[in-house]
């Protein structure tokens, strides 16, 4: 076959197919014909690990796509980041003594006799390397390593094509992941909305209206389950940034030994266990805004990294060098007493001073009583469609009366639940909330009882927890149970009365 024709018909073998370990199997193959050839690989130097990254190869036995870290030592990287400019095509006729060459048929487990290594440049850039391999007894020549750099351009055109294919598959890859973040938002946000906003929230939805607009800083304050996060999205969508990504962030929820990584990203290798790279949420964020719930959870050394950022409006990828600007819209929510924790030391206030440009204060359930109807409605169609019920069930003549009486420690959120935890026990209705009793705890009064002369702290504990027992006719779960009402964990109280010898139980409260 003249030069001619075997450029034709190598080239229509590089050409024709769009993935590259394809396109080697088929010049392997083609190549088999012309010379010893038993392994093509397809590789770059990546001077950020100082490694040689195989992207492809081929061989009789297979081929494929892979991105394989081959580490270099010093001599061997410098050889591979120094490779001369004025010739198209290396053969080495003794792989052991050539550092690159022996360091790499190592790696892969090959026994090769002969190698041949041809760079492809675009211009002054090395886009990466194509070597070729011979095994047994039959090595390369000088006409064999003449056929490859005949091949040249065709293969540098290939290498191209690959290298932009993967970065448009890493990009397509970061939208997925996008995707599905932002579909999991979506999915938890379904159904959220201000109910209220004309009424119990009116004041709460007029300071939405003024500061929405803006890109100031809101600190959203009030208990757990008041629906914080419901009011940081109704900002976020009320905003100019409405089309880009809101996103939550729990920071009581991420460890401190993980919350760089989880805020800022990291790049790949900057730690153990960092197979990729990956992108933080105030990332995620850009053109968006985050939403930093809990922010009285931070540690004073996370407080110091988070004000670094909202001063400069710029990041650092954990192991990176690269600064990132941020265009985002900060919202922070807390249920704790910020200033109280500035005087005791345990935030700073630099930050609370950055934080604290617009509060909104969130009322509890116990001070919009004038919501629960209309909250209740919300929550049934909302918990019907979750749980596939077949319709949605009526309401019991004078429950909502009874809900509205009700002291509501855990606001919107406990609301929530105990109509879901309704319409699981009753779905066909009518509910009535009774089998819950929501209304005990506000209701029930304390029953006088004669004092104590008794100072012995485990006698006083006794009979306290005795009476407590006794206004919850010995119940000791639930939102209406002695737990609740003692303000602890029901495993520790039950561990406290078996200790201090105090009876429980329904049965036996109602006999004594």
């Amino acid at each position: 076959m003249n030069e001619n024709e075997l450029f034709r018909e190598a080239t229509l073998r590089i050409c024709r197919n769009l993935e590259i370990e394809e396109a080697l199997r088929e010049l392997l193959l083609f190549l088999k014909e012309e010379m010893p050839v038993s392994h093509i690989f397809l590789q770059h130097y990546d001077a950020d690990y100082h490694a040689m990254r195989t992207i492809a190869y081929a061989s009789e036995s297979g081929h494929g796509k892979l991105d394989l870290l081959t580490p270099l030592s010093k001599t061997a990287r410098e050889m591979a980041a120094n490779a001369p400019d004025d010739q198209d095509a290396f053969l080495i006729t003794d792989p052991l003594t050539f550092p690159v060459s022996k360091e790499m048929t190592a790696f892969h487990g090959i026994q090769t006799s002969s190698v041949i290594v041809m760079p492809l440049r675009a211009g002054k850039d090395t886009l990466g390397y194509l070597i070729l391999t011979s095994e047994g007894k039959e090595v390369f020549n000088i006409e064999h390593r003449g056929v490859i750099v005949l091949l040249k351009e065709p293969l540098v055109i290939s290498m191209s094509n690959a290298l932009q294919h993967r970065e448009v598959v890493k990009l397509n890859d970061l939208l997925a992941d996008d995707n599905r973040y932002l579909h999991r938002e979506l999915r938890r946000l379904s159904g959220d909305e201000i109910i209220g906003a004309r009424f119990g929230l009116r004041e709460t939805t007029r300071m939405v209206q003024q500061v929405a607009l803006l890109d100031s800083p809101v600190l959203l304050l009030g208990e757990t389950g008041t629906g914080k996060d419901v009011i940081a999205n109704a900002i976020h969508y009320s905003s100019s940034r409405s089309k880009g990504p809101f996103v939550n962030v729990n920071c009581g929820a991420i460890p401190d030994a993980l919350m760089d990584s989880e805020l800022f990203g990291h790049e790949k290798g900057a730690f153990t266990g960092a197979l990729s790279q990956k992108r933080g949420r105030f990332e995620r964020a850009q053109n968006g805004t985050i939403f930093l719930d809990e922010i009285g959870e931070l540690s004073l050394q996370a407080q110091t990294r988070l004000l670094r950022v909202l001063q400069n409006k710029e990041i650092e990828r954990v192991g990176g060098v690269e600064t990132i600007s941020l265009n985002i819209r900060i919202i922070a929510a807390t249920n704790r007493h910020l200033e109280k924790m500035v005087k005791n030391g345990q935030f700073r206030e630099d930050l609370w001073f950055r934080l604290n440009v617009f509060p909104i204060m969130v009322p509890p359930l116990r001070e919009r009583t004038v919501d629960i109807p209309a909250l209740i409605q919300h929550f049934i169609s909302l918990k019907v469609k979750e749980l596939k019920l077949p319709s949605i069930p009526l309401i019991a003549p004078g429950a909502i009366e009874a809900v509205m009486n009700y002291h509501w420690p855990g606001n919107v959120r406990e609301l929530q639940n105990i109509i879901e935890r309704a319409l699981i026990l009753n779905p066909q209705g009518p509910l009535s909330f009774k089998h819950l009793g929501i209304n005990t705890p506000a209701s029930a009064v304390a029953p006088e009882y004669p004092s104590t002369k008794s100072y012995n702290l485990d006698e006083i504990i006794s009979q306290h927890l005795s009476r407590v027992l006794k206004i919850t006719n010995g119940k000791i779960n639930g939102a209406d149970g002695a737990a609740a009402l003692l303000g602890v964990n029901s495993s520790t109280l039950r561990n406290r009365m078996k200790k201090l010898g105090v009876s429980y139980g329904r049965n036996r409260m109602t006999s004594q």
